[in-house]
């Protein structure tokens, strides 16, 4: 993912910051640049620190975007020890990313092809880190053997969905629900008898704290 350049000064920062969070709650295709300045209270030719067209400047902050929301989420994922739980943390942290943009901003992504090509880059690489996942899962016997790449697939079509409010339209199911379900659905898939078995002994155990103490023996 393209980053801004060590060099870029605080200002820099600041500005690319207030214009990626003015994009995330409005949008950015009604917007010319003398509106983003306007909106941004600074000069069209402080603007151009940041691009000398409109294209530019929203390629830059939809960049932007994604290079926070991947930082945060691979944050939330490598705080995870257990491969489940990584899965569950990564794609938890999505949901939680997207919930930042707007309905507006989401659209006009997809109705600009370079925009739209930095979020579909994005999506690939969250395929490939959920391949990466599950892969390691089945090295240590957590996972039981699939198909990785098939998986991974089939995860970053439903990620699509779900932000696209197709899952939405036809469950009725909110984005966070979706995630909920589409890490459940995932996991239960792929977890190994091993690892069924490990949770099924945990839930025990929990249980036997709840009630407060171990569950009655039956008589031989």
């Amino acid at each position: 993912m393209r980053r801004v350049p060590a060099s870029a000064s605080p200002r820099h920062e600041q500005l690319l910051d207030q214009l990626t969070a003015l994009f995330l709650a409005e949008g950015f295709a009604q917007f010319t640049l003398s509106d983003i300045a306007k909106r941004l209270r600074c000069s069209k030719s402080t603007l151009y620190a940041l691009g000398h067209s409109k294209e530019r400047v929203t390629v830059v902050a939809v960049l932007r975007f994604f290079q926070t929301a991947t930082t945060h989420v691979e944050a939330r994922a490598a705080a995870e020890t257990e491969p489940d739980a990584r899965i569950a943390a990564y794609l938890g942290a999505v949901a939680d990313e997207l919930r930042l943009a707007s309905e507006s901003f989401i659209d006009d992504v997809a109705r600009h092809p370079a925009a739209r090509a930095v979020y579909e880059r994005n999506t690939r690489l969250a395929a490939e880190r959920v391949r990466a996942m599950i892969a390691d899962g089945v090295a240590t016997g957590a996972f039981r053997e699939v198909h990785g790449a098939f998986v991974a697939d089939t995860v970053a079509a439903t990620m699509v969905r779900i932000q696209s409010g197709e899952v939405a339209a036809r469950t009725g199911l909110s984005d966070a629900q979706a995630y909920d379900e589409l890490a459940s659905l995932v996991l239960n898939g792929i977890r190994s008898e091993r690892s069924h078995a490990a949770i099924r002994r945990e839930r025990r155990s929990a249980l036997r704290a709840t009630v407060g103490g171990s569950p009655t023996r039956r008589a031989t």
